[in-house]
């Protein structure tokens, strides 16, 4: 992100009431999130066991979960928020999103095929990590305390091979049979990649409005700071799971 954006953004967090409301509205719905025993990456018991029963080729279930996986990886959709936050060009958000892609599809894939998992709560944790690193880098934080600018390309590409470990992590806990498995990760990548596309248009539908908006300049430091805030959660829920487990 070019440095007068960053010159530009308020620093005041208070300075008016929509600046307290999208803060607090982050902070409630983690909260809720964090309340739910579905959290980012789970696997719905139904899902599991309709997986664990069935073998062979089986693409349109696995498009199916998915698509429905990525929809409601909220700590994915966070991430993809923090990328197109400050990016206006459709070729620019395409190489990004491009980017975080195929680092999440290139170790999905192969994490499941060689049967290489992480445990859930760390890699789950340093998602939300990289929900906190997106969201210093686009108040500008990177360049006040060190001075430069760190790729924002490669640190998409690789954020988004750790999201791809997560996922790998998550579709090894369904059991899958090794009857199609290779189709079927195509087709289960290719329902992610749907889902993320939903995702995304939705995120730049509402982006579109609000930067038309005198507010979107005015609010757009403390919305990084309550999405910011929002990975600070995520990060101590899954520690937190990882200690007591």
């Amino acid at each position: 992100m070019h440095s007068y954006v960053h010159d530009r953004l308020p620093r005041s967090l208070w300075a008016n009431w929509p600046s307290r409301f999208l803060l607090l509205s982050a902070f409630f719905i983690c909260l809720f999130v964090g309340g739910t025993e579905a959290l980012a990456h789970a696997v719905t018991e139904g899902d599991k066991g309709y997986i664990q029963e069935i073998s062979g080729i089986n693409l349109l279930p696995f498009m199916y979960l998915g698509a429905k996986h990525m929809m409601t990886g909220y700590d994915h959709i966070l991430f993809l928020f923090g990328v197109i936050f400050f990016l206006y060009r459709i070729q620019h958000i395409g190489i990004y999103v491009s980017l975080f892609a195929l680092g999440h599809s290139t170790t999905m894939i192969l994490g499941v095929y060689f049967n290489v998992g992480i445990n859930s709560y760390l890699i789950d944790a340093i998602i939300g990590l990289s929900v906190v690193y997106k969201a210093l880098d686009n108040i500008g934080a990177f360049q006040r305390w060190l001075g430069f600018q760190p790729n924002t390309k490669v640190a998409t590409l690789v954020f988004g091979l750790f999201h791809g470990f997560g996922l790998a992590t998550k579709i090894i806990e369904y059991e899958i049979s090794p009857n199609g498995l290779v189709p079927n990760l195509l087709a289960f990548n290719v329902g992610v990649e749907i889902g993320q596309l939903l995702a995304l248009t939705v995120i730049l539908i509402g982006m579109s409005y609000w930067r038309r908006t005198p507010s979107f300049i005015r609010n757009a430091y403390t919305a990084n700071v309550a999405m910011m805030s929002a990975g600070f959660i995520l990060v101590g829920m899954q520690l937190a799971g990882y200690f007591v487990s």
